[in-house]
């Protein structure tokens, strides 16, 4: 597809039915054939899929009461967490706090200074404590996406980064926001980064942060198949900007079936920005919605 095909959402992609199959059907190529067959056998391969929580969704709440904020998202019956900051505690009491409410940690949103140089083995040694393996930058100062040129030294910068990680056994990814989306140079800055990354860079795809953008992101989950290992599962609805995931716009059996299909996908990852109840509450009605939904079985087997 051109880039332009990209940048709007039609009522013909991801907020449209049967979308997934139309993709699947008529934008394959040989080499993707081959690619989504793989995925399809690898997920059968791998039963379960997990429901995380991004813990920015209430990061008020863990500023002020960490220990009962874990015990009541544990409660809800997510998964796993997923860090953005550590509140002043060490790696081995999250990893406990995490264990006494049956928990996992997802995955941690960790500012690209933090990769670099010396900094990459401090933070790869908390976050090994921490039993976590997904290491993503979740934005970038200016100088890394400023032009097109500047997308490709990124995209060379996490090829070099997530190669150094996976000799540890970790992962390096990146989260979009909004301006992947916008039109630079011809083209879009999503598509440059992920036409020139390695394939060990984690593809976290965010899907409001992309409908907000402009972009339909289920073409980009078939382009790129295998990338998306984690993913951000994140409403958005034209006309109420509190709606909660199953409350909007979003045709989320079409995401899940590609994700499922193609996406290589292990950890779906539960992101609320705004607040029609207090968080705690808007996040549990999230799983709640996900778990109503008609979804690939084998994600609730």
């Amino acid at each position: 597809m051109a880039s332009g095909e990209h940048s709007t959402v039609s009522r013909r992609g991801f907020l449209a039915g049967g979308v997934a199959a139309g993709l699947l059907a008529s934008e394959s190529t040989a080499q993707t054939r081959e690619s989504a067959t793989a995925q399809v056998v690898s997920r059968r391969r791998r039963p379960l899929f997990k429901f995380g929580l991004q813990l920015y969704s209430v990061r008020n709440e863990c500023q002020k009461e960490l220990v009962g904020t874990i015990a009541a998202v544990g409660k809800m019956g997510y998964q796993g967490v997923e860090f953005a900051g550590y509140y002043g505690q060490s790696a081995k009491d999250l990893r406990k706090l995490l264990d006494d409410n049956g928990l996992v940690c997802c995955g941690t949103h960790t500012g690209m200074d933090t990769l670099l140089g010396d900094n990459l083995g401090r933070t790869i040694e908390y976050n090994q404590t921490l039993g976590n393996k997904y290491l993503i930058v979740p934005g970038l100062a200016e100088k890394y996406r400023n032009s097109q040129q500047a997308w490709l030294d990124t995209a060379e910068l996490f090829r070099e980064l997530a190669a150094k990680a996976k000799e540890q056994g970790m992962r390096v990814g990146y989260h979009n926001h909004s301006v992947e989306f916008q039109p630079m140079e011809g083209t879009l800055p999503w598509e440059t980064m992920w036409g020139n990354a390695s394939e060990d860079v984690v593809m976290q795809l965010d899907t409001g942060n992309a409908l907000h953008g402009g972009a339909d992101p289920l073409p980009f989950l078939y382009r790129y198949p295998g990338r998306a290992i984690t993913v951000h599962v994140k409403e958005f609805s034209k006309t109420n900007d509190k709606a909660l995931i199953g409350e909007g716009d979003i045709n989320w059996q079409a995401f899940f079936a590609l994700c499922t299909a193609v996406g290589g996908t292990e950890w779906y990852i539960v992101e609320q920005e705004s607040y029609a109840y207090p968080p705690l509450e808007c996040v549990k009605r999230c799983l709640q919605n996900l778990r109503k939904m008609k979804l690939p079985r084998v994600i609730w087997s």
